[in-house]
């Protein structure tokens, strides 16, 4: 398989870079939920 690349402009290769850390934050934020509703740390308020 050959390696291809693309031209971005700096402004769109910024914003999907943003994008890409905000994700990575919602789901490491995801998984500390997933594991307290486990261990029963989650009270309805």
């Amino acid at each position: 398989m050959a390696t291809e690349s693309v031209t971005i402009p700096v402004e769109e290769y910024n914003m999907l870079k943003k994008k890409a850390e905000i994700a990575d934050d919602i789901l490491i934020q995801l998984d500390s939920s997933l594991k307290d509703l486990k261990a029963g740390r989650i009270k309805r308020v």
